[in-house]
């Protein structure tokens, strides 16, 4: 089947007393035991209730895995599949430009349990072999990365990893399974923040790891005691809101095109970030190993006379309250059209020494185009332009 017919059927729980074309919600956390072919408890914990598996099967149909889990924050996705996978005295390398609160986690909290770590370019793969050493178990990146849309080549890493026996994770949020799928490109792991695409709406919190039988048990394991599971009424929302998931994405990325095309003829605007524009970095490699390229963009402000009467990050605020459709607001992926300046949100842990390298700069705003009309969407940037 193809990517929109996934969207619609797959995983769906066929009712035998009213044979509803949606899955019943099972609301029940008490489910009985004593069953001579149950080959396991019962238990939301657990990541094993039936709602919570309806949304795994249709993940694993889009991403092409085998088996996985849903959570309840694309944090208790990352988090705890590091710390099933990595224990004392292990070494991680991690992508350098990532999403700030991974960074944060990687940088802050993997060293109190005895876990090393570097962060290395992941565009530069003879860095990527450097920085492996012998007590390395795992390479982690992110493409295209938050929030300035760096691409990175899936195959080259996920194949170092394999001759080094390493385990290989990717971050695919930004991207989608409709866009990008990493497990065909050799990866091993494949983790989503489904508070963004998955869910699609703004309204749903959740993280979802599609990967091979073998690691899930691993990953699960760990899952049992951290206990970062998520209810079925959400599992609920989440699996409807992934039916649209495949006419949400296209959409998605036509409007992007559209307004990166536009800010980069406007005289006000630095630099456009967008995998789809010809002249970015990575264009050739997107388009390789990518289907569409996201809706996702991020652009500078050009600095002027304006600027420098008031501090740059003030300048960028000014911009967004002149927006009347935009809505400044966090996070991203949704049917809405928002923009956020990543200094102050997805990157606002980061240190500011680590920010600069990284070039996240206080006039880079991250851009999450919706499905709205682009002509109306061009229309609010442009007046927006002209009165800041």
């Amino acid at each position: 089947m193809l990517k929109p017919t996934q969207c619609v059927h797959e995983g769906t729980i066929r009712s035998r007393i009213h044979q509803g074309v949606n899955s019943p919600i099972f609301t029940s956390t008490s489910a009985g035991y004593i069953d001579p072919e149950a080959d396991a408890l019962v238990y939301p914990r657990h990541f094993n209730m039936p709602n919570q598996k309806a949304v795994v099967d249709k993940l694993c149909a889009l991403e092409n895995g085998e088996a996985g889990l849903i959570f309840s924050s694309g944090m208790a996705a990352i988090s705890t599949t590091l710390f099933a996978l990595l224990q004392k005295g292990d070494h991680a390398v991690f992508q350098n430009d990532l999403y700030g609160g991974t960074y944060h986690h990687a940088a802050f909290n993997l060293q109190k349990y005895g876990i090393d770590y570097t962060f290395v370019d992941a565009k530069n793969l003879e860095a990527v072999e450097e920085a492996i050493q012998s007590n390395t178990r795992l390479i982690y990146i992110e493409t295209p990365s938050n929030p300035l849309l760096k691409i990175t080549d899936i195959a080259a890493v996920a194949a170092i990893a394999k001759r080094r026996n390493l385990v290989s994770v990717i971050d695919n949020t930004f991207a989608t399974p409709i866009n990008q799928n990493p497990l065909d490109l050799g990866m091993d792991i494949v983790i989503h923040s489904g508070t963004k695409y998955l869910g699609g709406h703004s309204d749903i919190c959740c993280g979802a790891v599609i990967t091979s039988c073998e690691i899930a048990k691993r990953i699960e394991s760990c899952a049992h005691q951290l206990g970062g599971s998520l209810n079925a009424s959400t599992c609920y929302l989440l699996e409807r809101s992934l039916k649209t998931l495949a006419l949400r994405v296209t959409r998605q990325n036509e409007n992007a095109l559209l307004i990166s095309q536009y800010l980069q003829g406007c005289p006000q605007i630095e630099t456009v970030y967008y995998p789809g524009l010809e002249n970015h970095n990575g264009h050739e490699l997107a388009a390789r190993q990518m289907v569409g390229f996201g809706g996702m963009l991020s652009f500078e402000l050009k600095l002027n006379s304006k600027s420098n009467a008031v501090s740059v990050k003030e300048n960028s605020r000014r911009f967004l309250t002149h927006l009347q459709l935009i809505r400044p607001a966090t996070s991203l992926g949704g049917v809405e059209t928002i923009v956020c300046i990543p200094a102050d949100t997805s990157h606002v842990e980061v240190p500011p020494k680590e920010k600069e390298t990284m070039g996240i700069k206080d006039q880079l705003l991250r851009f999450s185009a919706g499905i709205e009309d682009p002509n109306d969407l061009i229309s609010d940037i442009e007046q927006a332009l002209k009165s800041f």
